[in-house]
């Protein structure tokens, strides 16, 4: 029985380890950042693009706050599972727009989580102000759980 013991621990280990490994991080779905903000993604299509919405919950403006349209696109070609991304968002309640890139992990614990990097573009009213205009910043998102939970 003693031999037997790393025999069977090895094929647990063989069996079982796989599962964590294929674990794959899936865009589409609701998230959250760090600063509270809230985005809905939609299903990925066959060209890798997608179409969502974005409610952020900070704003430079004194404009009221309103859900915004974004679309993007994930890298198809990455098969390991934790896809790059970029995505658009068209604010609806002021004269700026701002870009995501970033990636879709799995975490040690099996936890979705998107780290991303942005820039927004604000409009100015002359070419001298060009200097203000861009701000860069990052957000970490995290899944909300589905509706019907």
């Amino acid at each position: 029985m003693v031999q037997a013991t790393p025999f069977l621990l090895m094929l647990s280990l063989a069996l079982v380890a796989p599962g964590f490994s294929a674990r794959k991080c899936v865009l589409s779905g609701r998230w959250v950042n760090d600063l509270g903000s809230n985005m809905t993604i939609g299903a990925v299509n066959g060209k890798g693009e997608f179409t969502g919405s974005y409610h952020t919950a900070v704003t430079a403006t004194s404009n009221e706050i309103q859900l915004s349209p974004l679309q993007g696109s994930q890298h198809r070609t990455n098969n390991k599972g934790q896809p790059t991304f970029g995505f658009t968002v068209n604010w609806s309640f002021s004269d700026s727009i701002t870009v995501f890139t970033g990636q879709c992990f799995v975490d040690e614990n099996g936890k979705e989580v998107l780290k991303t990097m942005w820039l927004l573009r604000s409009r100015v009213d002359n070419i001298n102000d060009d200097w203000k205009a861009t701000r860069v910043g990052i957000n970490i998102f995290t899944r909300l759980p589905s509706q019907k939970e």
